[in-house]
């Protein structure tokens, strides 16, 4: 910086002696042009001074522009020394701090692995308390859920909340909290086979509050007895009650409650799926309840079953009273032919008018002297009379056998119709619509064949109770034939 400023001072002293020379041949000039007419001599010394005097302050100003200069030098070289070892400290320090960046730089590449290490340490762990953490609010949860459906919960007077407040992560599970979910799940796990009876409220089949004697076997089956009214438990996880099933059970089931609440006996009825086949008795139907969801067909249907069990009953009682020994008065009519006492037989057979086989013997016995082609066509004669009595309303009870189960598969086609018919305008989304439908044609058809089955089963065993009957009319003729020929021939021989 001070090289360029003494160049500048040269530069500047130069210029001026140019000046003053210029100005001074401007003057020499001037002086000749205005004075050309004076004296030679004496503007030649005029010059000279004039020059001399130029000179000598060209001179002064080039001695003191050298003396500056010197002296600009002279401060330019010590700057440059200072410079230099400025310069000299400052390599030394950059070399430094070239050494320390290095060093700081392996350093942060050592940070950077270590953090990287370090991340994925921590990433692992913070997955593997994450992953601890989800399994035990999902068991917290299934405990929560586990406890609403037991029991046993009924009779607490509080049930433990903090297992909703870890499940809803309202609470961050600690140790503390994991022991406390393992004891109450050693509880669960005790009251489960708990068999205890005590004294409690519950809600009984009207819908009532009463205190009554609470059976509890384990977490599977409740029971309770009020006076002599004894049935089963549910259990109502809202809110938190046992309730009456609204239909009592079998006898043989209250019995043996009774007997094992009393102590008088070890066996007890369990429901091991914890309430789902009891609560089947509510939802059951027997055949009377489920007959009036067949639609208008059941009426015909029951309508022919009425008439088929009058008609049954009314058969019966015929033939139970037409039926007797008639082996027996066959062979007291074959005593009295050997004795030729002809009225005698036809008394025993009159004594038995009400029997068809008694009133057959009784035509042939009237006929016995009239030869064996008179007697047997009168014999033929009574069995066909009696025939028709006992075939009365046979043909109409296979009848109605028959039209049961085609009223039934009317009432399926019907049911069937409504139901596509509750399709076409609702669709199937709601399956409780097409129910109706559905119940009058399973109901229809199984009540046409509950009815037809009993009375086709009855039409047969009339049947052949009636073919029963006939044959042994029929045989009883012919046992009658042979027995008059005999002794007609057995009396023509003595004769003889």
């Amino acid at each position: 910086m001070r090289i360029q400023l003494f160049k500048k001072i040269r530069q500047k002293t130069h210029r001026s002696l140019l000046r003053y020379l210029f100005i001074l041949v401007l003057i020499i000039n001037t002086s000749a042009i205005n004075a050309f007419g004076e004296d030679m001599r004496e503007m030649s010394f005029q010059a000279r001074q004039s020059r001399e005097a130029l000179l000598q302050k060209a001179r002064a100003e080039e001695k003191d522009a050298r003396k500056a200069s010197d002296i600009s030098l002279e401060a330019i070289a010590k700057d440059r020394r200072s410079l230099e070892q400025a310069l000299e400290a400052i390599e030394k320090r950059v070399q430094s701090f070239e050494k320390e960046v290095k060093q700081l730089s392996e350093e942060a590449d050592q940070l950077a692995i270590d953090e990287r290490a370090l991340s994925e340490k921590l990433a692992l762990t913070d997955s593997v308390a994450k992953e601890l953490v989800g399994v035990i609010r999902i068991n917290a949860k299934d405990m929560d859920a586990m406890i609403d459906r037991c029991l046993q919960t009924a009779l607490l007077d509080e049930r433990p909340d903090f297992l909703e407040a870890i499940a809803g992560q309202a609470k961050f599970p600690g140790m503390e909290d994991v022991e406390h979910m393992v004891e109450t799940m050693w509880e669960q796990v005790r009251q489960a086979g708990d068999v205890r009876l005590t004294r409690g409220a519950i809600i009984d089949r009207f819908g009532n509050t009463i205190e009554a004697d609470i059976l509890l076997l384990g977490n599977f089956t409740a029971a309770y007895r009020t006076g002599e009214e004894v049935g089963f438990l549910t259990y109502s996880p809202a809110g938190q009650k046992l309730f009456a099933l609204s239909r009592l059970p079998s006898h043989r089931f209250q019995k043996q409650l009774k007997r094992y609440m009393a102590g008088e006996d070890d066996a007890v009825p369990m429901d091991v799926s914890r309430g789902a086949a009891l609560s089947q008795l509510t939802h059951e139907l027997n055949l009377w309840q489920q007959i009036p969801k067949g639609g208008p067909i059941v009426w015909p249907i029951l309508a022919i079953l009425g008439l088929g069990v009058l008609i049954i009953l009314e058969r019966l009682y015929f033939l139970f009273r037409r039926k007797f020994n008639a082996d027996h008065l066959t062979r007291r009519i074959a005593m009295m032919a050997e004795a030729q006492d002809w009225k005698g037989c036809q008394a025993a057979c009159k004594h038995y008018a009400e029997k068809p086989a008694a009133r057959v013997l009784t035509a042939g016995l009237s006929c016995c002297q009239m030869g064996r082609e008179t007697m047997e066509n009168a014999l033929q004669e009574a069995i066909l009379r009696e025939v028709p009595p006992m075939e009365r309303f046979l043909s109409t009870l296979g009848i109605l056998a028959a039209i049961a189960p085609l009223l039934g598969l009317l009432g399926t086609v019907t049911g069937m119709i409504d139901t596509f018919h509750v399709i076409t305008r609702h669709g199937t989304g709601d399956p409780r619509m097409m129910s109706g439908g559905i119940s009058e044609a399973l109901v229809t058809t199984m009540l046409g064949l509950s009815v037809a089955i009993p009375i086709m089963l009855a039409h047969t065993l009339l049947s052949r109770a009636v073919d029963k009957h006939i044959g042994q009319m029929e045989e009883k003729a012919v046992a009658l034939v042979n027995i008059v020929e005999k002794n007609r021939n057995l009396k023509d021989g003595i004769s003889a």
